[in-house]
């Protein structure tokens, strides 16, 4: 049922108490949808809770209340139920409106601006460049920039982030591990480091800077510059491929190059937060809420990995986000406490909640009924770029964000590439472009609707009073329920309820599809179908859109 309709009802019944019990709260005022369809399309309760304040009988209330009701041409009857709820059944003109509103808004159908353009830092992706994206930072991709739309929709001001472990052991390691190969095409033996990256990429990263003008192999820093340059040119062309674009990048290197790591710690430490033992300085963690005290710097001087990311994160704040959300995998999970921890410690008024986590478990790539576990290139893991390769960007993404995030996801190849409708991205896209399908053959099977204004202006004017049968008032009501899915899926940051939305909207629609005929010679019947069709058609474009996936004419 349309927000329209429940705010309008809501309308109504607050009107009536204000007249029945003018002292109290509007909020009293709620509406829920019965179980059972007989009961109306919406209850509300209010009698009863103003009978405990009354002290008076709740089906009188219940009455009362009906009663002082205005005057509505949506409202078609309200009656007293059980012990005082109050049953509302709304017209079908009430509910064939949507239609109208859908094609008034276009792709702006279900958007709000609760957010009011408050500030948000979403962080995603943010894979060490020491190789090619993997699944996982695939579903980060999809998770992370669907939560963007989602809160965009809502009014929030989003900027997406993606920071860059560029610094540390592992970049370290990617170095030695391109020295050795350069040093193999040199013909000089190399030692391969022992945590050392194996994949192909690391051959053809040591030919390219064998063969380039800065090509010494004994120059550590210029290799680690190079290579760190060439990972993050081959994951960005990635992240493009994928359809995901950042706002800003962050490099963790610019943390210790600009002092915010070392001004962090003496933060701590002049607030008291931190102590020495046995030559290594620990964080006061366990005032936090931590299970443990952790260490910030160790006995050989260098940072543990979690005090840079408070570093960060202060950034964060300071830089002007109340709201931070960052979509990482499971298992960073360790890394929450302490760096909540660090944040509060700061004594910069940073709230306990900060930052928001999404955190994702694995993705089980499956081909022929096997588990694909390496890439060529890579060579101990499945990149994103496989799959984009193998499915397509639409199908990657639409699978990616069609799970919970915290629930195992096994992305099977076969599936995806099929069109039958088991695979959700296909049978949605589908439902999609068979309504561009059925305008099509409207314009060739009646072009005298032409003379009669037949085009889409003409459909958003059409007499909806034909829509009436079951199949039609679910349609109706599903694309009605558009703008408060996105809501909750915007609160709850919750992508794949879009993905499921979606896929029982199809589904919906094609049932229909199958057991009506839509260009019928009777008009108005022929423009009403027609048009909700068309409204069907803009909520599925809209509810791609968020996911990131395109909505074809045909398929």
């Amino acid at each position: 049922m349309s927000v329209e309709i429940k705010s309008h009802l809501s309308e109504l019944l607050t009107h009536a108490l204000a007249r029945v019990a003018p002292q109290q709260p509007a909020t009293l005022i709620t509406l829920e949808r019965p179980k059972q369809a007989q009961h109306g399309d919406f209850s509300c309760p209010a009698a009863m809770a103003l009978s405990r304040i009354l002290k008076r009988n709740p089906r009188e209330l219940a009455q009362d209340l009906i009663a002082a009701l205005p005057a509505s041409d949506w409202l078609e009857a309200a009656e007293v139920a059980g012990p005082g709820f109050i049953n509302l059944k709304v017209r079908p003109a009430a509910k064939q409106h949507v239609i109208r509103t859908v094609f008034a808004d276009g792709p702006r159908y279900g958007l709000d601006n609760r957010g009011q353009n408050q500030p948000v830092l979403i962080e995603f992706v943010s894979a060490n460049p020491t190789g090619p994206l993997h699944v996982g930072h695939g579903r980060q991709a999809a998770l992370g920039d669907a939560i963007a739309s989602l809160l965009e929709s809502q009014g929030w001001k989003v900027t997406r982030e993606f920071y860059y472990n560029d610094a540390g052991a592992q970049i370290a390691n990617l170095a030695l591990s391109v020295q050795a190969r350069i040093r193999e095409k040199a013909g000089t033996p190399a030692e391969f480091p022992a945590d050392g990256y194996h994949g192909e990429y690391i051959r053809e990263i040591a030919e390219k800077y064998h063969a380039s003008e800065a090509g010494n192999a004994e120059n550590l820093e210029a290799i680690r510059r190079f290579a760190v340059a060439e990972l993050r040119r081959e994951q960005d062309t990635d992240l493009k491929a994928f359809g995901v674009v950042f706002d800003n990048y962050y490099l963790e290197s610019s943390l210790y190059s600009d002092g915010r790591v070392e001004s962090a710690v003496a933060t701590l430490t002049a607030a008291g937060k931190t102590y020495e033992q046995e030559g290594a300085l620990w964080l006061r963690s366990t005032d936090y809420g931590d299970d443990k005290d952790r260490v910030m710097r160790k006995s050989d001087g260098t940072f543990t990995y979690f005090v840079p990311d408070v570093a960060y994160h202060i950034t964060k704040w300071e830089r002007g986000y109340p709201r931070a959300i960052n979509i990482q995998g499971s298992d960073h999970h360790g890394t929450i406490a302490r760096v909540r921890a660090g944040l509060q410690a700061s004594g910069k008024g940073i709230p306990k909640t900060f930052p928001d986590y999404v955190l994702h478990k694995m993705v089980t790539v499956m081909k022929a009924g096997d588990e694909v576990k390496i890439s060529k290139r890579a060579g101990s893991y499945v990149t994103l770029r496989d799959l984009i390769d193998e499915v397509g960007r639409d199908a990657t993404r639409f699978f990616l964000a069609s799970r919970k995030a915290d629930s195992e996801f096994v992305f099977d190849i076969d599936l995806a590439k099929s069109q039958s409708e088991e695979n959700p991205v296909y049978y949605v896209q589908y439902a999609h472009a068979r309504v561009c399908s059925v305008l099509e053959q409207w314009k060739r099977d009646f072009p005298a609707d032409s003379s009669q204004g037949g085009d889409l202006a003409a459909l958003s004017a059409a007499d909806l009073s034909p829509l009436t049968g079951p199949r039609e008032t679910a349609l109706l009501a599903k694309i009605g329920a558009y703008p408060e899915l996105l809501e909750n899926a915007a609160r709850e940051l919750a992508p794949h309820q879009v993905a499921f939305f979606l896929r029982e909207l199809a589904g919906e629609y094609h049932s229909y599809y199958n057991a009506e005929r839509f260009l019928v010679p009777e008009m108005p019947l022929r423009f009403a179908r027609l048009a909700l069709s068309v409204a069907v058609r803009q909520v599925l474009a809209n509810g791609l859109a968020i996911l990131g996936v395109s909505a074809p004419e045909r398929m």
